[in-house]
């Protein structure tokens, strides 16, 4: 079990920036699972629905306390994340520079983008999780991936 609360925990955090709303994020996450397990038809996707539950929950969290940035990224996720750029290696800290150009990003391409390359999921999966077409899958983590390297692209230029 803790495995999956500290799964749930760093998508959460990728996702808003801040430890203490990635914890009440988490922990919503498994409030609203809890409260809704009648709603979940087939088991063997559990991971998939739970996965559902903690980006709305993000969401949710993000929207009540009015924050729309990404201050923080572990360093073992940057070079998941930096490698869909074919930017050249700036002289800031990819690390900064990553975060920044997070930062730039919609809530929405920074949820594809983690969910993909941080945690792993393929199309089909990103469908399944965000209940979105696969052919919409595809077309906003091309659009993410676009905007995270003019993001990363503005930022290598900044001083």
């Amino acid at each position: 079990m803790h495995a999956r609360i500290d799964a749930i925990y760093r998508l959460s955090f990728a996702i808003v920036g801040d430890e203490a709303d990635a914890r009440d994020s988490t922990q919503e996450t498994f409030i609203a699972a809890w409260r809704r397990i009648r709603e979940l038809r087939d088991p063997d996707r559990f991971d998939a629905w739970l996965q559902r539950i903690a980006v709305n929950a993000a969401r949710m969290t993000l929207r009540s306390r009015g924050r729309r940035h990404v201050r923080e990224i572990p360093s073992g996720d940057v070079a998941s994340l930096a490698a869909v750029s074919d930017s050249a290696k700036p002289e800031r800290a990819d690390e900064d520079l990553l975060g920044a150009a997070l930062a730039r990003l919609s809530l929405d391409q920074r949820t594809i983008l983690v969910l993909h390359h941080l945690e792993g999921h393929d199309v089909a999966g990103l469908a399944e999780i965000l209940e979105i077409p696969v052919g919409t899958v595809k077309s906003r983590l091309y659009s993410a991936r676009q905007a995270l390297q003019a993001g990363l692209a503005a930022e290598a230029r900044r001083p």
